[in-house]
């Protein structure tokens, strides 16, 4: 039979791999990928061993499938199209050898293969004598790749060295390895019949080699994560077992070739200096000697300078009798391209779950499936996949670490095929071209249901809970929507927009959405990108600030400015205001103040500051009758997200371009509105009726986000001030019935550690050490990474400990908040810097300014990428960005962030410390403000409602509980209601 192998992986126990790498998620994915051999990896581990054993059991020779019940369980997850196919397991190993011949350091990774369970016992039990096999799922030894092989065979197994021209861990690396495989390996050489090409080379680099003939030049993905299986596999034409694969490999009967990265893709592919920018094909290396440029210290050379360099045949060459390989780019990366969203986002996922489907495994849709039936489903991505099958691609190398990048359409190709966006600062959002059903409901968590919605109607509103329904079927005239956390407030508001446009023949032009932030506009764009793809280039959906904007671009005359003025960062705003007074101090004041001195200086210099982008258009709009008129005729039907938000400005903007009877839609939670310190007033939500009497009301009350435990506590701890008359929030989904942990601690440092430590259990460990420790002594909570753990807290300054305990536990974490992106250290640097640094693209520039300083760096790399050659963009959307819109829901981090700037997220766990009279609610000195105890309420009610299955509460000695916590009826204490300090020690007398 033909079938796919990958057989280079890693399990849980390795460092840097995620954690959803265990035997049910490899089989799962390898059954969406097409795949039908596996390798273990890492069974040197022994932890990874055990579960191997409790988990494997023996298939076919040498071969090993997943227990019955447990491989039920993954069919049932799975599309017909992709369920029972037969998935089966190889032990493996990668193991990295450090040692010292002929006067070098070498270092060589190898990939072990071994027939069975008993055969890895005896191996583990010789390597335990040589290194630690407990702490690395990949084990690092001191022991020579000679010897290693020898160990190899003694206990039945092949030895397939890895990735081969790696520069650092490889046996033909440049850095530390060998120029034939004969030196590595030495008198036992020829029991080597294979080598692993690795992401950076293809078949068609190493043919240039006459000394790799005698080897089957084999690939795998490597993966550290499930969802990369299959980036590189091998193709078999055998028996499905060990012994058959052997075979194939030592005289190449049944060895079919490969699938292939492209090689530039590969980090390693050409020379450079990441750190300097510097990327270099080989003839510039050889002209620059191998030093960079920019620091005068040497370049890593990448694999193809080493395959020229030990190559002894012209490119082109092809030595007879060799398989043959396919070069292709991941399914998710190619949808990507096309949708304008990153390979794991919400949006991808859900179209390759539905083109797999309907089509089959990804390697089969690449591959085999007729451009036709791919077409059918999407016309961009037939064009893709023949491209992609004709070896069209765009190629950008990678280097020293960097990946390549592989895109099937030419730059800039893509968006001339969609429409122009409306608003400078929110990325156009991209037309699916995908066909598809309303977004998937693991976007929204909803009761049990069948894996595909049932087309009643052929409606939009078909997938719609009743509630949303109601709300979004409504007709013209004015609408309040009260949705309570988790009950889909933006599923169903976009959804009400997409319905108006494509059924009730609203022209779109005539829509206007606004919301509060940058990455909330992106996302309601992206919505309705997937929604209504023909219509949403004519939308406007716009934050205020940034609508602001395009009011004063089209009648920038009228306050004074050009067409092109810009709006200032603070560092600009207080050299403005330097040039009208001397004194700093006095600066600060003039812009705090908004003094018209600094104003008019402003203006002068054709610049703009963030409050202006408000006020500007509101003196506008109020002086001018005819302009209002314009607007109304012109948006026809405004859409307010978060409307607890607006301030008080904002609200007399929307009363301009909204008539009473006007089609205003208006969506939020009094219960969450948390920013009166920033001027929001919730007054103008409870008053809508009374500003608009015509207005229906529509309450959402169904929680598709938190465990019955979490909606329930966050109730209770709302009631005594909630601003909803009969509160109601019904739990939709089965989070499980953990419940509310609250734990007293006895400082703050101790809180930390709570925190820290609670992690790791629910987790399952998150290092050897808590194993070995003892802190973590089960499985906690399976499908969970550290992306998926918040900490919120009050202020910034709690941020300290909590920053110290996890980096002593060694667990990752990213402090996120709401601050500006400008006032972010070293932020502001880069963007004075900018204009002085070579680059063609922001993001080049921002590369070459930020130097060492990766955290602005990082900060900024989205934004910078989004803006591409826009460096007005750049800067306009510096000065009105904060810093969540750089969130990126790709990294794998622990999540610290304030309360406030949580807002609008959910974690499957969530930690909220300090839950302490004093900082929950914080009190001022000297003041007594009962509307800002209540404010301080409904910020706990907000964070309690940020979490899916876990929510913990913590306080410490130092202060009173919070008297919020009083109204919790139902919760597990956590440790010690009344912790005990640790006593000092006492001076003994000397009598």
């Amino acid at each position: 039979m033909r079938f796919v192998a990958d057989l280079h992986i890693h399990s849980k126990y390795s460092r840097a791999c995620s954690r959803d790498c265990d035997l049910e998620h490899l089989t799962w994915w390898a059954r969406r990928k097409g795949i039908s051999l596996v390798g273990t990896g890492d069974f040197t581990h022994p932890a990874w061993y055990d579960h191997l054993t409790e988990t494997l059991v023996e298939d076919s020779p040498g071969l090993y499938r997943l227990r019955d019940d447990l491989d039920r369980e993954i069919d049932r997850t799975l599309p017909p199209s992709l369920a029972a196919a037969p998935v089966r397991f190889m032990l493996s190993v990668e193991i990295s050898t450090i040692y010292k011949r002929d006067d070098r350091t070498r270092k060589v990774h190898h990939l072990v293969y071994l027939p069975d369970l008993a055969s890895a016992a005896r191996f583990n039990a010789t390597l335990a004598k040589i290194g630690n096999l407990g702490s690395d799922g990949r084990p690092i030894l001191g022991l020579d790749s000679r010897d290693l092989l020898e160990i190899t065979l003694g206990c039945g197994g092949y030895l397939v060295p890895a990735h081969v021209w790696t520069p650092w861990f490889a046996v033909l690396g440049s850095k530390s390895g060998f120029d034939a495989i004969e030196d590595c390996y030495a008198d036992l050489a020829p029991h080597v019949f294979a080598v692993e090409t690795g992401l950076s080379s293809d078949p068609a680099m190493n043919w240039r080699v006459s000394g790799l003939d005698k080897y089957r030049l084999v690939s795998n993905s490597d993966a550290h994560s499930p969802p990369a299986l299959g980036r590189e596999a091998t193709v078999f034409d055998t028996d499905l077992d060990y012994y058959a694969v052997r075979r194939a490999l030592e005289t190449g009967d049944g060895f079919a070739g490969s699938l292939e990265f492209f090689p530039e893709e590969g980090k390693y592919h050409v020379d450079g200096h990441r750190k300097c920018g510097v990327r270099m094909e080989p003839a510039e290396t050889l002209a620059h000697r191998g030093i960079c440029p920019e620091c005068g210290k040497p370049l890593t050379v990448g694999v193809l300078s080493r395959v020229e360099e030990l190559a002894d045949r012209p490119a082109g060459s092809r030595p007879a009798g060799a398989a043959g390989f396919t070069s292709l780019v991941p399914l998710p990366e190619i949808v990507s391209e096309i949708v304008g969203t990153g390979p794991k986002s919400k949006k991808v996922l859900a179209e390759v779950d539905r083109l797999t489907a309907a089509l089959g495994p990804e390697l089969v849709i690449l591959q085999d499936v007729p451009v036709d039936d791919i077409a059918a489903h999407s016309t961009l991505l037939g064009e893709a996949v023949a491209r992609l099958r004709r070896g069209e691609v765009v190629r950008d190398s990678g280097y020293d670490g960097e990946y390549g990048v592989i895109t099937v359409f030419e730059p800039g190709e893509l968006e001339r095929r969609r429409s122009a966006f409306a608003l400078f600062d929110c990325a156009a959002p991209v037309r699916s071209t995908v066909e598809r059903p309303a977004p998937e409901r693991a976007a929204e968590p909803v009761p049990a249901a069948p894996a595909a919605p049932v087309d009643v109607t052929g409606s939009l509103l078909d997938g719609l809970d009743p509630e949303q329904r109601a709300a979004a079927e409504v007709d013209g005239g004015p609408l309040l929507i009260i949705a309570g956390p988790g009950t889909g407030k933006t599923r169903t508001l976009t959804h009400r927009i997409a319905d108006l446009v494509t059924a009730r023949g609203v022209p779109a032009a005539e829509c206007l959405a606004i919301t509060f932030t940058r990455r909330a506009a992106e996302e309601m764009a992206e919505r309705l990108a997937a929604l209504a793809p023909d219509a949403v280039g004519d939308l406007t959906i716009a934050t205020f600030h940034s609508l602001g904007v395009l009011i004063l671009r089209e009648h920038h005359s009228s306050v004074g400015l050009s067409a092109s003025f810009g709006v200032a960062d603070p560092d600009r705003q207080l050299a403005v205001a330097s040039s009208v007074v001397a004194d700093e101090k006095e600066a600060r004041a003039l812009v705090a103040s908004g003094d018209e001195r600094y104003k008019k200086a402003l203006r002068a210099q054709d610049l703009v500051d963030f409050d202006d982008l408000i006020t500007l258009p509101l003196a506008l709009l109020e002086g001018s009758p005819a302009l209002v008129d314009a607007y109304r005729a012109r948006w026809r039907w405004v859409s307010v997200d978060e409307y607890q938000d607006v301030d008080e400005q904002q609200y007399r903007l929307l009363r301009l371009l909204a008539p009473a009877d006007g089609n205003l839609t208006a969506i939020g939670d009094p219960d969450q509105a948390i920013y009166r310190f920033r001027g929001a007033d919730v007054g103008f939500f409870l008053r809508f009726r009374e500003d608009f009497p015509t207005a229906r009301t529509v309450h959402l009350t169904r929680n598709y986000r938190s465990s019955a435990a979490v909606v329930t506590g966050a109730l209770e701890v709302i009631a005594p001030s909630s601003l909803v008359p009969g509160r109601e929030l019904r739990p939709m989904v089965d989070h499980g019935a953990a419940p509310i942990g609250v734990h007293h601690a006895a400082s703050e440092s101790a809180e930390a550690a709570f925190v820290a430590r609670t992690v790791e259990q629910v987790l399952g460990g998150a290092s050897f050490h808590a194993f070995d420790s003892g802190r973590v002594v089960g499985d906690g909570t399976q499908g969970l990474g550290f992306s998926d753990f918040a900490v919120l807290y009050r202020t910034d300054r709690q941020s300290r400990a909590l920053v110290e305990a996890l980096t002593q536990s060694g667990l990752p974490f990213q402090k996120r908040s709401h601050d500006r992106l400008v006032d972010r250290p070293g932020v502001a640097r880069i963007a004075h810097d900018l204009r002085y640094a070579a680059g063609a693209t922001v993001l080049d520039r921002v590369r070459a300014v930020a130097g060492d300083d990766h955290t602005a760096y990082e900060l900024l790399k989205p934004l910078a990428t989004a803006s591409g050659e826009d460096f007005e963009r750049f800067h306009t959307s510096l000065a009105l960005g904060v810093e969540v819109d750089t969130w990126d829901p790709r990294a794998d981090r622990i999540s610290l962030l304030t309360l406030h700037a949580s807002k609008g997220l959910e974690f499957p766990v969530v930690f909220i410390v300090g839950c302490e009279d004093g900082l929950l609610p914080l009190r001022r000195p000297g003041t007594d403000d009962p509307e800002a105890v209540d404010e301080e309420r409904r910020l706990l009610f907000v964070g309690m409602t940020r979490a899916q299955r876990h929510l913990f509460l913590s306080h410490t000695t130092g202060r009173p509980k919070s008297p919020f916590l009083s109204a919790l009826k139902a919760f597990d204490q956590v440790g010690d209601a009344q912790p005990k300090r640790r006593r000092k020690g006492t001076q003994l007398s000397l009598l």
